[in-house]
């Protein structure tokens, strides 16, 4: 086994664009679920609403790159007040069945042909970061930067800064929301909502901003992610959302730097499986194949995450106090 190459490639997956979208997005479910207990399980539908905003906007509309993400962010506002108009006034399960659901109806209407010309279908979008002034706007010269096995090159250096910036100030808004008297009202609310209503606060106007902002931050998160990859419906499937959960889970539900350090974790673990798992099968310490070690790396995570709802639901860097579902 090559270690050290299995190491090289572990160590690449710290800092990488998926591993800054899934933070963003992360704390978009940080916002919902953490926060003020709206049980969310359609956040890929949001990511998917940011990302083909942002490149239906550049590719359809001709608008530049910033604008189109602009409107990537208009249109997750719009889709969470679809989703929360008629199920915040209900209780938590019905969010999570409406918005499951939701996702999962929104990445078919990607997917169908009848709109193809506009979504791309099954084949997605491409091109948008050219065609919307995006790569042009990169402020580094053409070369390498960096040491080992984080060294990117010009093109995927300016997503990581970009995606860091968003990142830093998503954090940071959070941060300073959830120290404000509105989220001392959004906490709460995930508390014991009655008790907050009989106070005279509009509980539904409060968990409608959450999960309008819950749902900004996760349409970044795809906003992020585009502007690394391909626009495509087989990006946005159910599995991304539980994989968003467990990377939640990990760092903290009810915290700031949580959900950051927890996507951050679960990818580097994510690097780790993939290349260890291959290695161990092909040296005959597992009986398996290759194929099947590599997918075998889904019923770890998905072992892990029932591992940590049981005996550590408030995460490595969470209180188990603030956790509503262990009560």
């Amino acid at each position: 086994m090559d270690w050290g190459s299995i190491l090289n490639n572990t160590a690449a997956g710290l800092l990488t664009p998926t591993t800054l979208a899934f933070a963003l997005a992360a704390l978009g479910l940080a916002m919902h679920f953490g926060f003020a207990g709206l049980l969310n399980f359609g956040i890929a539908g949001f990511m998917a609403v940011g990302a083909y905003g942002y490149a239906i906007s550049v590719l359809t509309f001709g608008l530049p790159w910033w604008l189109g993400m602009i409107m990537g962010v208009v249109a997750s506002v719009i889709f969470a007040l679809i989703l929360g108009i008629p199920t915040l006034r209900l209780r938590g399960d019905y969010l999570a069945i409406v918005t499951i659901a939701a996702a999962e109806i929104l990445r078919l209407l990607f997917l169908t042909t009848a709109f193809e010309p506009v979504t791309g279908s099954a084949d997605g979008l491409f091109g948008y970061n050219a065609a919307g002034g995006f790569a042009e706007a990169n402020p580094f010269p053409v070369g390498d930067y960096g040491f080992g096995p984080w060294t990117y090159n010009e093109q995927t250096l300016w997503v990581l800064v970009f995606g860091l910036i968003v990142l830093s100030v998503a954090v940071f808004l959070l941060w300073a929301l959830m120290r404000s008297p509105w989220g001392r009202v959004i906490k709460g609310i995930r508390e014991d909502e009655d008790a907050v209503r009989a106070l005279g606060k509009n509980v539904f106007a409060y968990k409608m901003q959450a999960l309008v902002i819950g749902g900004v931050f996760g349409a970044l998160g795809g906003i992020v992610l585009a502007t690394s990859a391909n626009v495509s419906p087989g990006i946005y499937v159910t599995s991304l959302t539980f994989f968003l959960w467990t990377a939640l889970l990990l760092g903290g539900a009810a915290t700031i730097f949580g959900p950051v350090l927890g996507s951050i974790i679960f990818w580097v673990l994510q690097a780790f499986l993939t290349n260890v798992l291959p290695a161990l099968a092909e040296s005959g310490i597992l009986p398996v194949s290759g194929i099947q070690a590599a997918t075998l790396r889904y019923v770890l995570v998905g072992l892990g995450l029932m591992l940590i709802v049981i005996y550590r639901p408030q995460g490595i860097f969470g209180d188990k106090r603030e956790m509503t579902f262990v009560k």
